[in-house]
């Protein structure tokens, strides 16, 4: 097989869509140090700044997803999808890709369906337990559709699906070596348990409302917490930071440090979070967005909780965590039950497995 290969790369929006998109590219410069990359995103989003971060060079679309109620944006939309088709319709002609890759969000569609239609080799990676309306669509000629979640043949062909993950940081893999190294980094009293509150890059304004009103509860249940309060709400809540057993963080750049630490994670439900939480088998509780495309967050975490590897508790349930939480913290077996039947649904190979599947399509 020839090594200078063209490989294009098409998905966005959130962290979730870019980050296995690299990972993926990652794994395949890694195979094939000679081929050719070429990521198409939506404009303005932020695909458009992390892609080049990694080194990738990264073309954009003007396109944007349907809103559910009536907005001019929606009244637009017909027209953002021609521009869309005849966009990537140029891209893929110019760079003539030898096999094109989809990990979801809005530039994954257009994209997808121009390689579809010139007979390019397609892969869809799937990272919800409840899928998009993008890959259900893509999914009819897509030619390999890898999903992290069993039962995902209600949406797509049989045939076609393999189970292999979503990828996830390599350095998360040896996280139970690190505690020590972690407990150091965040400067944390040793004899303490340490709870890590994460609400994504953005932040989560439920949890930190929560986490905000709940500041006396943990300093008497004597804990410490990490607090990822996200980069909208930092201003905001900096300034608990000056307690003894909190630490308020924008976001934090060494995540395997801060999954070391931690006893007892809180979560939101995310598909790139509940992947990296299984790797971790840490006891978790996940307080999913309610605010998502068909509630897909509170369907990852159920696949979780289902398996007896996670608590799940809602939006609407929260004025019971400090009898959810008290009651975990206190019962140790509860706690190791949980972290084994998490980490029991790992799946530590997922770049690997993906990548694999692409290298079929492209001997095809």
């Amino acid at each position: 097989m020839k090594q200078s290969i063209n490989i294009l790369i098409s998905g966005g929006g959130t962290g979730g869509h870019i980050y296995p998109a690299i990972a993926i590219a990652n794994e395949l410069k890694l195979r094939y140090p000679d081929a050719n990359f070429l990521f198409v995103g939506a404009k303005d989003k932020m695909e458009m700044e992390k892609v080049p971060q990694a080194g990738y060079e990264i073309k954009g679309l003007w396109i944007s997803g349907i809103q559910r109620k009536l907005t001019v944006d929606n009244l637009s939309f017909p027209f953002k999808m021609i521009s869309s088709l005849r966009n990537a319709s140029k891209i893929i002609r110019k760079f003539k890709p030898d096999v094109a890759i989809g990990t979801g969000g809005f530039a994954s569609g257009p994209t997808l369906i121009v390689a579809n239609s010139k007979g390019i080799p397609t892969l869809i990676q799937e990272q919800n337990s409840y899928p998009g309306i993008t890959n259900k669509l893509l999914s009819k000629r897509a030619h390999k559709i890898c999903v992290a979640y069993d039962n995902l043949e209600r949406f797509f062909p049989v045939e076609k699906i393999v189970k292999t993950g979503n990828p996830v940081r390599q350095d998360l893999l040896s996280i139970h070596s690190k505690t020590e190294e972690g407990k150091k980094f965040f400067e944390l009293n040793k004899t303490k348990k340490t709870i890590l509150v994460l609400g994504g890059s953005l932040g989560a304004r439920k949890i930190n409302q929560l986490v905000e009103s709940n500041l006396e509860f943990f300093k008497k249940q004597e804990v410490q917490v990490i607090w990822q309060c996200g980069k909208l709400y930092f201003d905001e809540y900096k300034k608990y930071s000056e307690l003894e057993n909190i630490q308020v963080h924008q976001f934090l750049n060494r995540m395997d440090l801060a999954y070391a630490s931690a006893d007892i994670i809180i979560s939101r439900a995310g598909a790139s979070s509940v992947s990296e939480l299984c790797i971790v088998g840490k006891p978790v509780i996940f307080i999913p967005s309610p605010n998502v495309a068909e509630d897909h967050q509170t369907k990852n975490a159920k696949a979780i909780v289902d398996k007896h590897g996670a608590i799940l508790l809602k939006e609407s349930e929260l004025d019971t965590f400090p009898i959810v939480f008290e009651t975990l913290l206190k019962d140790k077996g509860k706690q190791e039950h949980l972290s084994e039947n998490i980490h029991e649904l790992a799946l530590p190979g997922a770049t690997t497995d993906i990548v694999n599947e692409i290298e079929n399509l492209l001997k095809k």
